[in-house]
């Protein structure tokens, strides 16, 4: 469990130190979204063209991606639900909600655990690819289309994922990883040092955020609590069973998604409600509240399973 507290710890400092950057003046707000755009447009597709390019595509296919996406997809349909109907809120905060409750944290924590925690960093293939090329893209387009202030054409609507620079970035590492392709020196090297400001980025912006930015509203928690139940119990309990009983998933392969469903919500969305203005404070809270409580959450999870 060292390596699972190790990874908590990282992202703690570095939200602290963005924290203090704030406190101290060095960092404003408009600094804190600078912070954001650069890890959108920049940062983090270079990040994933240098993660992906070795990245085994059969993994892609494996049954620990049926589990995990089920998870996703009940987790999602159900707030989605209840945000509609039962809070009437607007689509885009509705999208925002949904990736709070189903988008983990499987870059900067799911890497470390599935490495030194399952023994394979390849465990967390299947999650990471399926948040990159079909969570992240289809929320986006969605986003693209609650926010315009003209309904985008048809065309303009399919082709948004391949013009989203975090798809871009996932689909030229797969193609590298595919063709088996390497990029000369010159081009790789200054990809991993764009690659290295991506997680740092997220994190800072979210501490300058945590400490400028609107307090925690108890207006806002019962959408919290709801969001933070779905994320730390729902879809890990929904992986695991449909792990367990429908794809007679045992030992490892079964720790693994269920660990990796139960991480907290990943600091993107944060990054991502930044970007399109929608439910900045929502996504803040819940990044900050499902990564203290994904502690024992995970701890739980590993002892009972492992």
């Amino acid at each position: 469990m060292i390596a699972v507290l190790e990874g908590f710890a990282t992202i703690t400092v570095l939200i602290a130190v963005g924290m203090l950057l704030a406190h101290l003046g060095i960092i404003d707000l408009a600094g804190q979204r600078a912070l954001s755009l650069l890890a959108f447009y920049v940062a983090s597709p270079a990040l994933l063209i240098t993660v992906l390019e070795d990245a085994d595509i059969g993994e892609v296919l494996s049954r620990t991606l049926v589990a995990s996406a089920a998870g996703v997809l009940v987790t999602a349909v159900v707030y989605v639900v209840v945000a509609r109907f039962v809070l009437k809120r607007d689509l885009a905060h509705t999208v925002v909600g949904s990736l709070c409750a189903a988008y983990v944290n499987a870059g900067n924590l799911g890497l470390p655990i599935a490495a030194y925690v399952l023994g394979d960093a390849a465990y967390v293939a299947p999650v990471l690819l399926m948040q990159l090329l079909i969570l992240q893209p289809l929320a986006l387009t969605v986003m693209d289309v609650a926010v315009a202030d003209v309904r985008p054409s048809w065309l303009k609507i399919v082709s948004r994922p391949v013009r989203t620079p975090l798809t871009v970035g996932s689909l030229l590492g797969l193609f590298l990883a595919a063709t088996d392709i390497e990029l000369p020196r010159p081009v790789h090297d200054p990809l991993e040092l764009l690659a290295a400001m991506a997680v740092p980025s997220m994190l800072l912006a979210y501490g300058v955020y945590l400490r400028l930015g609107p307090r925690p509203s108890l207006a806002n928690g019962p959408e919290l609590a709801l969001i933070t139940s779905l994320k730390l119990v729902l879809q890990p309990l929904v992986a695991w069973a449909v792990g367990r009983f429908v794809l007679d998933l045992d030992g490892t392969a079964l720790l693994a998604v269920t660990v990796l469903s139960a991480l907290p919500t990943a600091q993107n969305v944060f990054v991502h409600a930044t970007r399109y203005d929608r439910g900045i404070t929502l996504a803040r809270d819940v990044v900050f509240l499902t990564t203290v409580l994904s502690v024992p959450a995970v701890t739980l999870i590993a002892a009972l399973l492992a």
